[in-house]
């Protein structure tokens, strides 16, 4: 493909990519040349209606002034557009000054936004601190707290061991009390047999000693004669 033919295409496609309509350029430009030729065929009119024919240095003056007062209407069309351009960017001009507002409005008040982020993110940042500080002197407090109770549980499996240890003893203690309890019951009670029949042969003896009172024998005591005693 020629340069040429490449550098129009590569011109369009950069006019097409700027421009939102693509023929815009080409329809006023075509607007512009219209308005031009009605312009000029109007005073072309114009002036053979008012100027006879056939003078070539009347055709010339008249060319002249043809040529001036097209000057001169262009002139004003171009006036008329500069004014209404003029007009145009005023009102776009004033438009960007509001919409730069608006947006000097929206940055403070991003800036704003943002200072008070900052501070918040700031305060959380001091927040998390002290979470952490705390967290973890709670973690050293639980780390105590579980070292002492499991202490206290050693402490508290030992004192049931000796709790066990002192009611064995206590009731081995119980046990040899009852035997001793048992042991004296049955010596009281032997020792009350052996009374009763103490008592039971003294008096059979005293009963035959008044009997061999009254049969006129004496007899006397010796250190052999001692009551003999059988156990039941």
């Amino acid at each position: 493909m020629e340069k040429w033919k490449i550098h129009v295409r590569a011109k369009l496609f950069q006019r097409d990519c700027q421009q939102k309509d693509p023929f815009n350029g080409l329809f006023n430009t075509y607007s512009r040349l219209l308005e031009k030729c009605e312009l000029r065929d109007g005073l072309w009119e114009e002036s053979q209606e008012s100027s006879p024919v056939g003078n070539d240095h009347v055709m010339e003056s008249l060319r002249e002034k043809l040529q001036l007062r097209l000057q001169l209407r262009e002139g004003e069309l171009a006036r008329e557009k500069l004014s209404q351009k003029v007009s145009d960017l005023t009102s776009s001009l004033y438009l960007k000054e509001a919409e730069l507002q608006y947006c000097h409005s929206q940055v403070s008040r991003y800036r704003k936004e943002a200072l008070s982020l900052a501070r918040n993110a700031s305060s959380l940042q001091s927040r998390l601190l002290e979470c952490e500080y705390t967290l973890e002197r709670q973690s050293k407090e639980l780390s105590a707290l579980r070292a002492e109770c499991r202490a206290l549980q050693e402490e508290l499996v030992g004192a049931w061991q000796e709790k066990e240890q002192l009611l064995e003893r206590w009731l081995e203690e119980k046990r040899e009390e009852a035997e001793r309890v048992n042991q004296h019951n049955d010596a009281q009670e032997r020792w009350h047999h052996f009374t009763m029949r103490l008592t039971r042969h003294l008096r059979s003896r005293s009963r035959r000693q008044s009997e061999s009172k009254t049969g006129g024998q004496c007899h006397t005591w010796t250190a052999t004669d001692r009551p003999t005693v059988t156990e039941d």
